[in-house]
């Protein structure tokens, strides 16, 4: 038999090397993977690793992709750091588009670029307000945060697709289910021309440096990682359970808001059926193969998003079907998990007794 024994102490290094070697192993099983399928695998990690990285254009693609991960993942890092699992950043996401969206639709051609503004908070209060009710249920009914936040993910679909397909569908649209395109005084300022790379990247990087001061440097972060880690503690330290709580999902949830308001003000330029990319769901890869820690959030953001550009890329170019970059997702997060168990336990043979 084999068994998982607990090990006297874990090794340092390994608890920050295991994300390298479970990104290794998933490389080598993405080689596996595109021999089984009859696909040359030098050029298909051509397509995850060196296409996204080869120009000055697809270096700002790979940051538009990586924008939204990072962004939501920074948040979902304070929430389980609190020892809240907050699973419906996706939701948060689509209602931090729509919110942004409904802002964005009442400007018109006299309106000033002050209105970006307005567009970008009301997606993090949308985003905020969504996970406010999974604060709520959980604070008055002990609803379990997992499965409330997770079911209102559907929720949000259906009310962003009400909208699109309802009143808000643009009459010159062709029937198509979109808005009319924002107009241009809504759009987030691009950084640069000819590249669809904007000032979110910006805001995300401006979000590490917060959240690392408020997790790492301030009383009120220190209090939200006791109260995960050690609920007594934290009450005999006379740290409130319940602010917790609340802290944890309204800041998760405005920084899923603020990454669907970036998307929808920023590539996209109007509220679409496909605004839910996964993006939600991506990132809480993003944040644990990080380590939960805001800088290292940033690499795998863009590693993340490698995957998301190389699914796109294989899809095209080499035939393979659109589930290759959630098949590489999942590869990665199932070699963390393992890579991790094995820094905590160690494999013991023992013999059956008779």
């Amino acid at each position: 038999m084999i068994k998982l024994e607990l090990r006297p102490q874990s090794s340092d290094f390994w608890r920050y090397g295991s994300p390298l070697l479970a990104l290794i192993i998933t490389v080598v099983l993405g080689i596996g993977l595109f021999v089984l399928l009859g696909k040359d695998p030098i050029r298909g990690l051509q397509m995850f690793f060196w296409e996204p990285l080869k120009s000055t254009y697809a270096l700002g693609e790979l940051m538009v992709k990586a924008t939204p991960l990072l962004v939501i993942a920074l948040g979902l890092g304070v929430a389980y750091r609190s020892n809240v699992w907050n699973i419906g950043a996706e939701g948060q996401f689509v209602m931090g588009a729509v919110a942004a969206s409904g802002v964005a639709l009442l400007a018109d051609k006299e309106t000033g670029r002050w209105i970006v503004v307005a567009v970008v908070v009301a997606g993090a209060l949308g985003g905020m307000f969504w996970a406010g009710l999974n604060a709520w249920l959980k604070d008055k009914f002990h609803a379990n945060e997992i499965l409330v936040s997770l079911m209102l993910v559907y929720v949000a679909d259906m009310v962003l697709g009400y909208l699109v397909y309802g009143p808000w569908k643009d009459p010159a649209g062709y029937n198509f289910p979109q808005t009319k395109t924002f107009e241009a005084a809504t759009q987030i300022p691009r950084l640069m021309s000819g590249s669809r790379l904007n000032v979110g990247l910006i805001v995300a990087l401006i979000g590490v440096a917060a959240v690392w001061i408020f997790l790492f440097r301030t009383r009120a972060g220190f209090a939200q990682q006791v109260g995960g880690l050690a609920p007594a503690a934290s009450r005999y330290a006379g740290f409130s359970a319940r602010k917790t709580l609340w802290v944890a999902l309204l800041v998760s949830g405005g920084a899923a808001g603020l990454a669907g308001a970036l998307e929808v003000a920023g590539p996209l330029g109007q509220l679409t059926p496909y605004v839910p990319a996964g993006y939600g769901f991506a990132a809480i890869i993003v944040a644990f193969v990080g380590r939960l820690h805001p800088v290292g959030m940033v690499f795998s953001a863009v590693l993340m998003s490698m995957f998301y550009i190389g699914g796109e890329l294989a899809q095209s170019r080499m035939g393979l079907p659109k589930s290759i970059t959630g098949v590489f997702q999942g590869l990665l997060l199932f070699t963390l998990l393992a890579c991790d168990t094995l820094v905590t336990y160690r494999l013991r043979w023992q013999s059956r007794r008779v």
